[in-house]
C-alpha cells in the first residue's frame, strides 16, 4: 500500500521520490564544464526550484 502525502493528496511518497530522481539526474544530465547560455542557466534554475520544492514536499510527507 503506498504512502500518501498529506501536502498533496492522493499523491503517493513513493512518486515525489521518483520525480526528485528524475529532477535531479536532468541536472547531471546538463552539467556542462564549458559553461551555461543564458537559456540553459535558467532553464537549470527552474529545475532546481522544481528539486527544493520536491524536497519540501517529501520532509512533510514523513
Amino acid at each position: 500500500m503506498a504512502n500518501h502525502c498529506h501536502i498533496t493528496p492522493g499523491l503517493p511518497v513513493e512518486t515525489l521520490h521518483e520525480i526528485h530522481d528524475c529532477l535531479a539526474l536532468a541536472l547531471d544530465a546538463t552539467e556542462s564544464r564549458s559553461g551555461y547560455s543564458q537559456r540553459d542557466r535558467e532553464a537549470r534554475s527552474y529545475v532546481r526550484s522544481a528539486l527544493r520544492q520536491t524536497k519540501r514536499l517529501i520532509g512533510g510527507a514523513q
